[in-house]
């Protein structure tokens, strides 16, 4: 059953109200006319991440294109990954940071988990944030006159990487936000996510966005096993993880086939 709005309130959606929703929990746009956000609510949202991830690299290739207009390709990169990081309040950087401090901290399982509660960045983190920023600017420069294909297509398939984590693997701890995704999400919203993204790739690149969405899905499933096996399943910040690492490979996968002339 659909969540009730409040009294009062109108939710103007309809059958939309879980692409409204995925746009609300993943972006920093107000969508108005929503009912108050609950877990179930986002839960089925999650089909509609690719979506909003190609919402999210229109913004970027609009940055882009003004950016690369007034100064220049190097900027024009530049440009790009800060509106994603804009557009999304860092939302997954954060979890990127949090999970490199807890997963090379070396400590025990349940200092790991401890060390993602906190919300100070160490030393593991600070790298981990500078390196994914450092390699999604150079990929997206190295890709030349396919910069715009790079910068829809990332953001999708890091919100894929999102998706397929929270439904293959199991959550961290009782109570988090991560198991109660992970026990709310349907196979038919990863199974409508993951068409998305197959046709946003078709679509932008013919020959080779299915491609990337393999390597993707490769170095995804790798990622989300090994950590895991560290953590004892996944969470909220190792949600985000997974959605800055399908990021940068799918820009690393444009860049290899540009840089041997593929592309």
């Amino acid at each position: 059953m659909p969540d009730s709005p409040k009294s009062g309130s109108r939710n103007r959606w309809g059958p939309l109200q879980p692409l409204g929703e995925a746009v609300r929990f993943l972006t920093a746009f107000p969508v108005p006319g929503l009912p108050p956000m609950k877990e179930a609510s986002v839960a089925r949202a999650m089909a509609a991440f690719p979506l909003v991830g190609l919402l999210i690299g229109a913004c970027g290739a609009g940055a882009g294109l003004a950016a690369g207009f007034v100064f220049g390709e190097p900027v024009r990169a530049v440009a790009v990954v800060v509106a994603w990081m804009v557009v999304t309040w860092g939302l997954h950087l954060d979890g990127l940071a949090d999970s490199a401090d807890a997963l090379f901290s070396w400590r025990s399982r349940e200092q790991k988990h401890e060390i993602m509660k906190d919300s100070r960045i160490g030393t593991m983190g600070s790298l981990a944030l500078i390196s994914a920023v450092l390699l999604k600017i150079a990929a997206i420069y190295s890709l030349g006159g396919a910069w715009w294909a790079g910068a829809l297509l990332a953001p999708v398939m890091g919100r894929w990487s999102d998706i397929y984590g929270i439904f293959f693997f199991p959550a961290a701890r009782e109570g988090g936000m991560g198991r109660n995704f992970h026990e709310q999400v349907r196979s038919r919203y990863f199974v409508v996510a993951t068409v998305s993204a197959l046709l946003i790739g078709a679509v932008l690149l013919p020959l080779w966005g299915a491609l990337v969405l393999v390597v993707v899905f490769a170095t995804t499933h790798l990622l989300a096993r090994w950590m895991s096996g560290v953590l004892g399943g996944l969470s909220g910040d190792t949600y985000g993880a997974l959605s800055e690492a399908g990021e940068v490979v799918a820009l690393l996968s444009l860049a290899a086939l540009a840089n041997h002339a593929i592309l």
